[in-house]
Parts: structure tokens; sequence; C-alpha cells
């Protein structure tokens, strides 16, 4: 089946290379693996593949009157914290002959390439997994806000939300069952019913931009080239 998306960037937590209740290890060698496994097919139908990863499994911003560590001076921390998954990431990735760029928004040559929109899409174009790192270089800014910036800037066709969940809810499906599962939802619905899929920054982002996002479980097998080819996979939002 060929591919609905030409240009997509997903989106991957931080938490999630934990793996499943490890916590005292930020990478679970096993779950990466199966994210590069997911990726490296998708590239082998011919998808160009930009990724954003967050850092909440070495660092989460801390309340500055708990931790005495300024919200600025934290989220800096927080954006080196994505360096070093998207450096995890680009290791296997690359052990798959998958060739892979690191770009990051904070200068660091010794391990990344500076981020330049130019030359991010040449990569894409020459069948290259682009990782961005850093989020957007400036603290106040989530990962989320970075993967919206990121996928408008490179012209994706839609923003793939990798999650734990297999898509959005009418409630927390965990606390509620009667929650029932949107196959599609507006942009506006979101916001009228307050269905956090990502920060309000971000958000806005996508919606001014008309940027469409799908928001699906990245953790079972196959569903990412199941998202990709267009099926009913997750929940997309538009």
């Amino acid at each position: 089946m060929l591919p609905k998306y030409n240009r997509i960037l997903l989106k991957l937590s931080g938490e999630a290379f934990m793996g499943e209740g490890n916590s005292t290890n930020p990478f679970d060698p096993q779950i990466i693996e199966q994210y590069a496994t997911e990726i490296k097919a998708v590239t082998e139908l011919g998808v160009q593949v930009a990724l954003v990863i967050g850092g909440g499994n070495i660092y989460r911003g801390l309340n500055e009157k708990d931790s005495g560590i300024e919200r600025a001076h934290g989220d800096y921390m927080g954006m080196l914290a994505t360096m070093l998954n998207g450096m995890a990431m680009q290791a296997m990735l690359e052990r798959m002959d998958v060739h892979t760029r690191l770009q990051s928004a904070i200068k660091m040559e010794a391990v990344a390439e500076p981020y330049i929109r130019r030359k991010a899409m040449r990569h894409l174009e020459k069948g290259r997994v682009v990782i961005f790192g850093a989020g957007t270089g400036n603290p106040y800014f989530t990962t989320d806000t970075a993967g919206s910036l990121r996928a408008i800037e490179i012209k994706a066709d839609v923003i793939l939300k990798g999650t734990r969940v297999d898509g959005i809810y009418t409630a927390d499906p965990e606390k509620d069952p009667t929650a029932t599962k949107y196959d599609k939802v507006s942009y506006q619905e979101c916001l009228t019913n307050n269905l956090k899929i990502m920060d309000m920054t971000a958000f806005t982002l996508c919606m001014e931009n008309k940027m469409p996002i799908i928001v699906f479980d990245m953790n079972k097998v196959g569903n990412l080239i199941s998202v990709v080819e267009g099926k009913n996979v997750g929940t997309l939002v538009s």
C-alpha cells in the first residue's frame, strides 16, 4: 500500500524510553530498538521522517520553590536531556543502517549539527531521518511546541504524536469506563471540550497553520506504518 503521507514529524515522549516500570534506568534498549525498527520500516516506504523526542525520562522541570532551580535554568537542563535521547535514537537507527542526522537548537558541534531549516529539509529529501534536539532553544517552551514549530517549518504533512494510549477519549479511560474514543475531532472541539492533546502554545500553532495531528499508540507494533498508510488508527485532529 502506498503511504498517505510523504513527510511526517513523529513526536515521542522521553518517558516512553524508560519502557515499562523501569524507573532507575532512563533508557530501555528494547523499547528504543522497537521504535527504531518501526521508523526504519516507514522510511523503506519512501516516507521522510523527522523526530522530536522529549526529555522527561532524564529530567523534568521541577517547582522552583522545591528544587531551588529557576524555571529558565531548568528548561535548559531539559533541552540537554532531549539531546541525550536524540543521540540514543540516532545510535540505534544507525546500527540498523538508517542514515540519520541530529540537529540541535543549541550549538554543540561535537555531537550535532546546528538546526538549519533548509539543511534539515535537504536531509529529508535525501531519505535521512532528522532528529531535532534541544527543543526550540528557548526556555518556557515545551518539546510539544518544538515539534509543532519544526513540523510547520519543514512543511510536514502531519504530526504523529506517539503515546501510550490508542487515541483521544472524551474522558480519561482509566478513570471513566464510559469514556469513548474519537476517530476524528476538530481543533475547536478540542478547545471546547478541554481535550489536552498538547500544551496550548503547541496546539495553537497547529490550529493556526492547519497542521493535522494524529494521536496514536506508538507501543503497539505496526501502528506507525498503519498510520502512515492512512488506516483508521488513533485519532485525527484537523
